[in-house]
Order: structure tokens, then sequence, then C-alpha cells
């Protein structure tokens, strides 16, 4: 168990440059933790005791704003870490974290990790470059939610969707499109009515094809086009 829990921890990006010694220290001292969908791993403002390593499934982060609607910030899949950056600047979770779907994590506390970077240098670096990345992606939604029409952010969603976990077919790439229209609503900033009709004329358009619980895209670079089109060009909901 402690040799596949150190297999994971070396296939994440913070942790894949340690050699195995240190490996199985850090899966003999971390704790595992289940989530159904939904659960709550932390929220916003607590206190931060350490980082979390999914092993399996995945979480979502997100905010609440005043009217008690959920913004989801980014979604993180196995196998990778979350709660980085308390780590590192003392501070509080800066997001609520729940599990998307059924999910494995491991708790690795604070005090450990800072003592590793001390000990191995690559950590720091490895660090440095995730919290960039997840700063770039910060970068990324305040630009979509502010300057892209409601039709613009469902088609970007589908496009990085499809364009990283998307199978070809003959018709085209086809996804998983198991999230409601109110989780949708909670990706792209807007409410369940406005999501509904935007999505109707994506389909209209023939941009994407619901079919059940699966999405089809006859043309990925068309979705994409249209994604990051200007804003006059956007559809007008």
């Amino acid at each position: 168990m402690k040799e596949e829990r150190a297999e994971v921890f070396k296939r994440t990006e913070l942790f894949g440059d340690l050699d195995k010694n240190v490996l199985d220290i850090l899966a003999r001292n971390s704790v595992e933790k289940r989530l159904d969908r939904n659960d709550i791993l932390f929220r916003e403002g607590d206190e931060a005791a350490g980082l979390f390593v999914i092993a399996e499934g995945s979480v979502r982060a997100f905010r609440t704003g005043a009217d008690g609607r959920e913004q989801v910030i980014h979604v993180e899949r196995a196998i990778t870490t979350v709660a980085e950056v308390p780590v590192f600047d003392e501070g509080k979770y800066p997001s609520t974290v729940a599990a998307e779907e059924p999910a494995t994590v491991y708790f690795l506390d604070t005090g450990k990790i800072r003592d590793l970077c001390l000990t191995h240098p690559p950590i720091a670096l490895a660090a440095t470059r995730l919290l960039a990345k997840r700063l770039r992606r910060c970068a990324e939604l305040v630009e979509i939610l502010s300057l892209r029409e409601v039709g613009q952010r469902l088609a970007h969603l589908f496009f990085e969707e499809a364009s990283a976990r998307g199978k070809r077919i003959s018709a085209g790439v086809r996804i998983e499109h198991k999230l409601t229209h109110n989780q949708l609503a909670a990706r792209v900033g807007t409410v369940r009515e406005v999501v509904t009709r935007a999505l109707s004329r994506l389909q209209e358009q023939r941009l994407i094809v619901i079919e059940g619980k699966e999405a089809i895209i006859p043309d990925l670079d068309a979705l994409g086009r249209y994604a990051e089109q200007e804003e006059n060009f956007a559809l007008r909901l």
C-alpha cells in the first residue's frame, strides 16, 4: 500500500524529482481520505494544515458569492496536488474544495513539506513552477469571465475538455457530459437559465451535439475559433 502511495507522489509535478527513499517517507507520513461526490475537503478561510495529493477522482476549487452562487475557480484531476499556496505563504485556504466525483486524497502536513523544501531544493523549484501555472490559470479565468460572452465561455469549457480528454470518432470528438446546467453555470460565472439558452444556441449552430451524458464536438477547430472570437461576433444573450 505504501509503495503504491509513493508511486502516486512520484507522478505529481511537485514531488516527481524526489528519490524513492524520500517518497517512501512521504507515503508513511501521509493520511488517506476518501470523498463522495460534493463532500467538502476544506472550506475557504479554514486554517491551512497542509496540502493534498489527489490520487483518484477529481475535486473543484470554488468561492461562494454573497448571493450564495458558486463560482468554480479550477478543477483538479488525479494525479496532482491542491492547496499548495497556504503551505508556502502561511495563510488560510483561499477557496473551498469539494469532490467533483468520488475521490481519494492523501494529506501531507505543512511542516513536513517545508522541511523537505530545505533538504531537497528541487521541491521549491517545482512549487514555483506549479504556483506560476495556477496564477496564469486565474488570470485566464478573469479574462474569460470579464471579456467573453456566456456562449464563448461554454465553448471554451467544452473545447478544453475535448482537447484534454476527448476521444476521436468519425463524427468528431466525443467527451463525457455529466455536468448539470447549474454546474455549468458555476463553471462559467452565470445562472442556469442563461446557460440553457447559450447551450441551445451552440447546438443550433452544430458546434456542440449533446447526446445524453455525452457531447460530440463535430469540428474542434471551429469550436476553438468561436471561443476566441471578438465580442461583436459572439452569441448575444
